[in-house]
């Protein structure tokens, strides 16, 4: 992993989550490894707008946490696919809960952040 500026703080099992999911794509990526979207490539189609190195490195972190599994295939060029573990699985029901609080509150959150946005443009 990095080398940190700030010393790490676990606590609580807070900082244990916010450690381990920490970084813009993560839930994401967790998601749709598990609506079956294994092959990075899937992954970066689903997710646009971020680059090719971070997508690997949280897929690097997510795999370091025990959180995915990485399987390469022995064949050329070599087929790489990611699982969700045990450890994984057990948070999709909490990301989906997420995503569905998210969607009831979408266009107020919207709302509040474009507002915030450009609040501070001015």
């Amino acid at each position: 992993m990095n080398n940190r500026k700030i010393p790490l703080t676990l606590d609580c099992g807070l900082d244990v989550v916010g450690e381990v999911l920490y970084g813009k794509w993560k839930v994401r990526i967790l998601y749709f490894i598990s609506k079956g979207h294994k092959r990075p490539s899937a992954i970066m189609r689903k997710i646009p707008d971020a680059s090719q190195r971070v997508i690997y490195s949280q897929l690097k972190e997510l795999e370091e946490h025990q959180l995915i599994s990485k399987v390469i295939y022995p064949v050329i060029p070599p087929k790489v696919e990611y699982n969700l573990t045990e450890l994984g699985q057990s948070l999709i029901p909490v990301i989906t809960m997420l995503g569905e609080w998210g969607d009831t509150h979408q266009e107020e959150l919207k709302r509040i952040i474009l507002k915030d946005l450009h609040s501070g443009l001015e």
